[in-house]
C-alpha cells in the first residue's frame, strides 16, 4: 500500500516533535493527513525548491493551516529553505516557522491560511488566474501556463459559509485544475463531525458541478495517487478527493478529538513510535527520506522548471508582447502612463465618485491587461466591472468576473488573484465590507496588492436605510495594519486613488466612493492624493482654524469656508482622503497642512468619530456621525443630521468663540 511507508512515517513523527518541542500546536492531522500530502508532494505537485517563484509551479494551499507542522515538514524534505534547527523553532519568537503558514515569510508557502475556508477561497482565485493566463498567453508548442492548484482541506474548512460560496463558483467557472484534497477523518476540535453535520458530500458537490471521488482508506497511497490523476485528466470541472482518515494515526488517541489542537505528549508520542515501528530519536530523520524527495521531483520539478525557462527565451522573441506582459507579472511591476491615460478623461462638473471610478477603470484596464475582477452583484451601481466580456469557461479572456451575491468569498479570490500575480480588484457596497472583512485583513497580513473598491459610501445613501448606510465602516477599515483606506473628494482624487492602487506592491487598497454626485473641485489634485492630505482651499489672509474633511465632505467644507469667510472668519480646508498614506508622510509635510501650533481644529466627516481625534487633539470638534441612519431619501437625511452648510457654519462659530 505504501509507497514509502519510511518518509510517511518520517513526516508523521517529525510533526510530532516539532509539537511536542512547541508544547503547542495540532498534531492530528500530520499523523492522519501525511500518507496523502506525502502522495501529493512526491507523485504530482511540480515545484523547485531552488527557484521557489518559479511562475509555473503549481500552487499548494494549506487552507486547514492549523496543520503547518505538516506542511513544514513537507517543505523540509522537498528542499525548501526550511531547516532542523528551524523546525525546532516551531511557533516561537522569530521563528521561520509560525503557528499558521504565512505568505512572504515562509518560503514555500503560497498563501496565508488559518482563518478556515479562506484557503480555498483563495485557491478558487488562483485557479481563475491560471485559466485566464494560459488562455491570453499561451501558443501553440508554447504552454508557458499550464500548472494545477491544490488545496488540502479539513471537515471544519467545509463548514464555512465563504467556503460554499467560493466552491459554488468555482464548479460553475468550470475550473478543472483546481483539486481539492479533503481530509475526511469524521472529527472536529468539539469531537465528532456528526455533531455539526449530516448532509451527503458527494451529492452536494456534485450538485455543484464537482467532480467527487472516494478514497476509502487514507493509508492508501496507490488510492489517493490514482484519485489526483483522475482529478488532473478532468477537463470540465474542479475535483475535490474525499479521503476517509484517521486523525492522530498511530497514536494511543488515534480518532479522537483530543489529538486535534495539543501535543500527545512524550509518554504517548513512545507508544506512538512503536505502533508506527520508528525508530529514531526526536528530530532524528534518515538520510533516505531527503533522496526519496528529491529523487522524485527531478523530472516533474527541476527538469520542467529548466524546460520552462528555455521555452521563455525562445517566446521572448517569438512573441515580444505577451512576454512583455508575463515579465511584467515576473518583475512584479507594470508601466503605465497615468498622465497621458487620465488626460483623456473628460471631466464633469458634478459626477458622482462611483461613476468616475468606473469611467477610469475601463481605461485603466484597456491600458493593463493584467486588471481582472468584478463585482458582488452589483457592477450596475458599483461601476465596477472587467471588459473584454465575462470570464466564463468558454470564455477564459473575459475579464468581468460575475462573482453573484458572494462578497466574502469575492475578496478571497481576489486575493488569490493578485497572489498569482494579476492586479485583482472587487466591488461592492461599503456596507458589505464587514462580510469581506476577514479577507481584508488577510490581504494586508500578507502584504499583497489586492483591489477593493466600494461604493454608497455614507448615510446618503437615503431610502435603503440604516441596514445599508455605512456608519463605523470607515473606521473598521483604518484600523486594519498596512490597509490603504482611500475616500476621495471627486474625480481628481478618484485618479488619485487608482495610481495608488495599482502601483501598490506590499499593501492592499480600499477605495470608497459616493453614490451621490459631488463637484469636481478647483484645486484637487492626483498628487495631494498621493500624499494623504493636503490643503485643498488656504486660508486668505490670517489662519483662525483648520477644517479637516473626506470624500463629499470636502466640497461642504469649502462652501462652509466661504460662508465663514463672509463673518470675519478666516479658514483653511484640508481634504484627507487617506489617513494611513497621510500618516507616512514627513512630520515637516504634515505640518504644513495641519500646523502644530494651530490647536482650532474641526473634522467633517459622515461617519463615526473613532480615529479622528489623532488630527483634531482634545481642543477640536468633530462633526461626525455616531449613530446609525435613517430610511428616507439622500438628501433629506444628510440635511437632518446637520452636513449643510447653515448648521456646520453655526457649529464653527460656537466652537470658535
Amino acid at each position: 500500500m505504501y509507497k514509502s511507508k519510511t518518509s510517511i512515517n518520517a513526516i508523521r513523527m517529525l510533526g510530532v516533535d516539532m509539537v511536542n518541542k512547541a508544547n503547542s500546536g495540532h498534531p492530528g492531522i500530520v499523523l492522519g493527513a501525511a500518507p496523502l500530502a506525502y502522495t501529493l508532494f512526491t507523485e504530482h505537485l511540480s515545484y523547485n525548491p531552488k527557484e521557489p517563484k518559479w511562475f509555473n509551479r503549481d500552487r499548494f494551499v494549506m487552507s486547514a493551516g492549523h496543520g503547518s507542522a505538516l506542511l513544514y515538514s513537507l517543505l523540509h524534505f522537498a528542499g525548501y529553505n526550511i531547516s532542523m534547527d528551524d523546525l525546532k523553532q516551531f511557533r516561537q519568537w522569530g521563528s521561520n516557522t509560525p503557528g499558521h503558514p504565512e505568505f512572504g515569510h515562509t518560503e514555500g508557502v503560497d498563501s496565508t491560511s488559518g482563518p478556515l475556508g479562506q484557503g480555498i477561497a483563495m485557491a478558487v482565485g488562483m485557479a481563475v488566474a491560471e485559466r485566464y493566463l494560459s488562455a491570453q498567453l499561451n501558443k501553440e508548442n508554447f504552454n508557458l501556463i499550464d500548472h494545477y492548484t491544490f488545496v488540502l482541506c479539513g471537515d471544519g474548512d467545509l463548514q464555512e459559509g465563504v467556503t460554499q460560496e467560493a466552491m459554488s463558483l468555482a464548479g460553475h467557472l468550470g475550473l478543472s485544475k483546481l483539486i481539492v484534497l479533503y481530509d475526511s477523518n469524521d472529527i472536529q476540535l468539539d469531537g465528532p463531525v456528526k455533531w455539526a453535520n449530516s448532509e451527503n458530500t458527494r451529492q452536494k458537490f456534485e450538485s455543484m458541478n464537482w467532480h467527487h471521488i472516494f478514497v476509502e482508506d487514507g493509508e492508501d497511497t496507490d488510492a489517493i495517487n490514482k484519485a489526483i490523476m483522475q482529478g488532473k485528466n478532468s477537463q470540465e470541472k474542479p475535483t475535490i478527493i474525499e479521503i476517509k482518515t484517521v486523525i492522530g494515526h498511530g497514536s494511543p488517541d488515534a480518532g479522537n478529538s483530543k489529538t486535534h489542537g495539543a501535543p500527545i505528549g512524550e509518554e504517548k508520542t513512545a507508544i506512538t513510535r512503536q505502533t508506527l515501528k520508528w525508530g529514531y530519536e526526536p528530530f532524528e530523520i534518515p538520510s533516505e527520506v531527503y533522496g526519496d524527495f528529491s529523487d522524485k521531483n527531478k523530472e516533474k520539478g527541476l527538469l520542467k522548471c529548466t524546460e520552462w525557462h528555455d521555452k521563455l527565451i525562445i517566446y521572448r522573441k517569438a512573441y515580444p508582447e505577451e512576454a512583455g506582459y508575463l515579465d511584467s507579472i515576473l518583475n512584479g511591476t507594470f508601466e503605465m502612463d497615468y498622465g497621458k491615460i487620465f488626460s483623456q478623461y473628460e471631466k464633469k462638473t458634478s459626477i458622482a465618485t462611483r461613476s468616475s471610478s468606473g469611467d477610469l477603470l475601463k481605461m485603466l484596464q484597456q491600458a493593463n491587461p493584467l486588471m481582472i475582477g468584478g463585482s458582488a452583484d452589483l457592477s450596475s451601481s458599483t461601476k465596477v466591472k472587467g471588459i473584454d466580456g465575462d470570464f466564463t469557461f468558454e470564455n477564459p479572456k473575459g475579464r468581468n468576473i460575475n462573482f453573484g451575491v458572494r462578497e466574502h468569498a469575492m475578496a478571497a479570490m481576489v486575493n488569490g488573484i493578485t497572489l498569482h500575480g494579476l492586479k485583482g480588484f472587487s466591488g461592492g457596497f461599503f456596507i458589505f465590507s464587514d462580510y469581506m472583512r476577514p479577507a481584508m485583513r488577510l490581504a494586508a497580513l500578507m502584504g499583497i496588492p489586492s483591489i477593493f473598491v466600494f461604493t454608497h459610501d455614507s448615510v446618503a445613501v437615503g431610502e435603503d436605510g440604516p441596514t445599508h448606510q455605512p456608519v463605523e465602516q470607515l473606521a473598521g477599515l483604518r484600523a486594519i495594519p498596512n490597509m490603504s483606506v482611500i475616500r476621495p473628494a471627486d474625480a481628481n482624487e478618484v485618479m488619485g486613488a487608482w495610481k495608488i492602487a495599482l502601483e501598490s506592491k506590499d499593501q492592499p487598497t480600499s477605495i470608497v466612493l459616493t453614490r451621490q454626485d459631488v463637484p469636481t473641485l478647483q484645486h484637487s489634485s492626483i498628487e495631494g492624493t498621493e500624499k494623504g492630505g493636503y490643503i485643498i482651499s488656504l486660508e486668505k489672509e490670517r489662519l483662525d482654524a483648520v477644517i479637516i474633511a473626506t470624500g463629499s465632505e470636502v466640497s461642504l467644507a469649502i462652501e462652509v469656508q466661504k460662508a465663514l469667510l463672509l463673518e470675519k472668519i478666516d479658514v483653511r480646508v484640508v481634504s484627507l482622503p487617506s489617513f494611513e498614506i497621510f500618516n507616512k508622510q514627513t512630520s515637516a509635510y504634515q505640518n504644513t497642512v495641519i500646523p502644530a501650533t494651530m490647536r482650532k481644529r474641526i473634522a467633517i466627516e459622515m461617519g463615526a468619530t473613532l480615529g479622528w481625534h489623532k488630527y483634531t487633539g482634545l481642543d477640536g470638534i468633530n462633526i461626525t456621525i455616531d449613530k446609525f441612519g435613517a430610511s428616507a431619501k439622500g438628501e433629506a437625511i444628510v440635511e437632518n443630521y446637520g452636513f449643510n452648510v447653515s448648521d456646520v457654519s453655526k457649529r464653527v462659530k460656537h466652537y470658535l468663540r
